[in-house]
């Protein structure tokens, strides 16, 4: 008996400001093209069992176009796959933070859908033998994670967290979710767990697995690019396992929009001119062109006036081609050094020099333009110094 397993559809993301022909987004349009080929494939393998472990959505309230786009392939799969049960469970994106919201995915319960939300359930399957213990994203509670001994095979089915496992994190654009000890799931007890919330694919024991996103929607798709580069994982995609057999199989989705992490360019000694070179080199040489990729370049050591006499025609236009050009300009390491002391060779740091050196070193994500953080954080920082200094005034003329 073969089970297909897949999570963290995350539709309705949004990202850039590039459009469709129709205006729409077209990340959101990427999200819903991987999701799309994810049930192509589900219904090629004609699985007997389909484990949907969390984050359909990317908001608990999503448009209109990704219901209905979730609405219409999930029906498509329940009409082509008549024999296979399928089962969802909501992830952290998907959990209303209060009960008036309500879960979205209740929505897809008419079509045969088994949905478990907002509390766990065991599902069993008599014909298969078989035995599901759903667990979806449910804050502040702890479910006791035990197979059924009166079935054969037995599937933990959870959204969350497994302690020391996920070697990253990235910022939660939404409550974040239940953490458990691997010692909790032992999964030597289990014919397969099935797991989501971790974007990347990545295997905690030979039956149990994240089988990581189907597009590239986290808050850290450069981290998510390394851990798949490093462990040789070949992008997003959903998971195969036979139960019977106890082998397992990754099915990646080709055909997916390029995201293209150049190697990074030291700048240390060279004019505006040889960066401009450098950088042309990279962009002539990115393997597959950098034609409607998601593209970052990082350039380090570079001095903040020669970032300014940078070919700014020339990045215009790799921001053209591309679909996002994100250029990581970092300052020097020792131009955000300042000596301390009473000595008469140093001084303090001012709060202005300290913030503007935070800012420029610390990671971002590829949508958020460095500079305008630094101006942004100057502004209020400068604001916040005026309207103290207002009050100070106010105060000492009461005075």
């Amino acid at each position: 008996m073969r089970l297909i397993h897949f999570a963290d559809l995350h539709l309705g993301f949004r990202q850039f400001h590039r459009l469709t022909p129709d205006g729409g987004n077209q990340r959101e349009a990427d999200v819903a093209r991987a999701f799309e080929r994810a049930i192509d494939r589900t219904i090629e393998l004609q699985p007997d069992l389909i484990l949907i472990a969390g984050d359909v959505f990317h908001s608990v309230r999503p448009s209109n176009p990704a219901i209905l786009l979730a609405f219409t392939q999930f029906s498509r799969l329940a009409r082509s796959l008549p024999r296979a049960d399928i089962v969802m469970v909501a992830g952290n994106h998907d959990t209303p933070r209060t009960q008036e919201t309500g879960c979205i995915l209740r929505l897809f319960e008419p079509l045969g859908i088994h949905v478990v939300h907002p509390g766990w359930r065991r599902l069993t399957f008599e014909k298969k033998n078989l035995s599901v213990l759903a667990v979806p994203d449910i804050p502040d509670t702890r479910v006791a994670l035990e197979p059924d001994p009166a079935y054969r095979y037995n599937v933990l089915l959870l959204h969350g967290e497994i302690e020391g496992i996920i070697p990253w994190r990235g910022a939660e654009t939404e409550q974040p979710p239940n953490i458990y000890k691997l010692e909790d799931i032992s999964p030597e007890r289990w014919s397969y767990i099935a797991l989501g919330h971790y974007h990347v694919y990545s295997a905690i024991a030979p039956n149990a697995c994240y089988s990581g996103a189907l597009e590239y929607t986290s808050p850290n798709i450069w981290g998510e690019r390394r851990e798949e580069k490093a462990h040789r994982i070949p992008g997003k995609g959903i998971v195969e396992f036979d139960l019977t057999k106890g082998t397992r199989q990754f099915h990646p989705l080709r055909g997916l929009r390029a995201f293209l992490d150049l190697p990074s360019i030291d700048a240390r000694g060279m004019s505006a001119a040889d960066v401009d070179g450098a950088l042309r080199t990279q962009i002539e040489t990115a393997p597959g062109g950098i034609e409607n990729a998601v593209v970052r370049q990082v350039i380090r050591e570079i001095p903040r006036h020669i970032a300014r006499e940078l070919d700014h025609k020339a990045l215009r236009e790799y921001k053209r081609r591309a679909l996002h050009f994100y250029l990581d300009a970092r300052r020097p390491e020792s131009a955000g050094q300042r000596a301390f002391g009473a000595g008469p060779g140093g001084r303090r740091a001012s709060l202005a020099e300290i913030v503007r050196d935070k800012l420029h070193g610390r990671p971002l994500s590829s949508d958020v333009d460095r500079q305008a953080l630094v101006d942004l954080g100057m502004h209020y920082l400068a604001d916040a110094a005026a309207k103290e200094e207002g009050a100070l005034a106010a105060q000492v003329e009461g005075e």
